[in-house]
């Protein structure tokens, strides 16, 4: 991704890029960790480059990195000197950046540590942020989000399971069809607790783990260092108490942006559905998005999305699918 190797950092105690620290690797490991990733705002403000660093380390295995494995290893994926080392920065250096003891490191060494770290661009991207300089407010109402009165038009216009989310995945508003195809789109629920704890969310999108996950990167795009606000730290935290899955995905510090795919859904009354999902910003409002399911033209599922939308059905299971009409010969 980036090639070029920045000069070795000087750590403030030596002075100069120094070789990796004596003390003892149950020390070293263990000294600066603190509790992240499965709790609500536990990884904090104060340190959310250092545990950043080590949840995306620790995802990183020797063979990945190219070091050779000499005996057995007490720690998961490679030791904070290994980092340093293959970075060419001082292991003293990259403690105090874990550690939270150095809070400027230059753009060339987070270059050289994503390099390590095999960071894409959307994780670098988030390595950035956790280092710059942006004032934070403290005691700040958060913000309510309000759906504007011409994005409720537009969804209410639309033909198509249509539905308005918030920044954390709450759904705001949502047309009959939307909750016709699913009953969880309903306004006031949310679509990360619906996906890890409701059995028939799970069972209507045969791979919700992979959107589940697909959630949880885009959640940590969104949400950025702004990890104080009640509504995100209520979210995290009963989801984390809740979902052993949800707890050791959150862990992973994965990063990265939804984009328009395809979903497929097992409708207890229409069958199996495969749907293109598109998510539209809404101007003006920032962090609420419109999310449209739409089927490609002339398929079965057209049909079958026909069928649901004309037949005005309930949003709960009925007793036997319903088959499109097809024209008889």
């Amino acid at each position: 991704m980036r090639t070029h190797s920045p000069q070795p950092e000087p750590s403030r105690d030596r002075g100069v890029a120094g070789p990796p620290l004596t003390r003892s690797r149950s020390e070293s490991e263990q000294g600066a960790r603190t509790t992240s990733g499965s709790g609500a705002g536990t990884d904090g403000p104060a340190n959310a480059l250092g545990a950043y660093l080590r949840a995306r380390r620790e995802m990183i295995t020797p063979a990945q990195a190219g070091i050779p494995v000499v005996g057995a290893r007490r720690v998961p994926g490679l030791r904070r000197e290994e980092v340093a080392m293959l970075a060419g920065i001082s292991a003293d250096y990259y403690l105090r950046l874990e550690r939270g003891r150095d809070r400027h490191p230059s753009v060339q060494v987070l270059e050289a540590i994503a390099r390590v770290l095999q960071l894409d661009d959307d994780h670098f991207t988030h390595l950035l942020s956790l280092v710059a300089e942006v004032p934070r407010q403290r005691q700040r109402r958060p913000r309510k989000e309000i759906v504007p009165p011409g994005a409720l038009k537009l969804l209410e216009s639309l033909n198509q399971p249509a539905f308005i989310e918030g920044r954390y995945f709450d759904v705001l508003a949502s047309n009959p069809l939307a909750k016709a195809l699913s009953p969880r789109l309903e306004p006031g629920r949310n679509q990360l607790m619906d996906m890890f704890l409701d059995p028939a969310e799970q069972a209507l999108q045969p791979q919700w783990k992979d959107v589940a996950e697909c959630f949880i990167a885009n959640l940590r795009q969104s949400v950025g260092t702004d990890i104080e606000n009640p509504r995100f730290v209520e979210l995290v935290g009963e989801l984390s108490l809740t979902s052993p899955l949800f707890a050791q995905l959150w862990a992973r510090y994965e990063v990265r942006g939804q984009k328009g795919t395809m979903l497929r859904f097992n409708h207890p009354q229409v069958g199996e559905l495969l749907l293109n999902r598109e998510r539209l910003s809404i101007g003006g409002a920032e962090g609420l998005m419109l999310v449209v399911f739409h089927p490609d033209a002339g398929s079965d599922d057209a049909d079958k999305l026909s069928l649901l939308a004309s037949a005005g059905l309930p949003v709960i299971a009925a007793s036997k699918p319903l088959q499109p009409e097809r024209p008889t010969k």
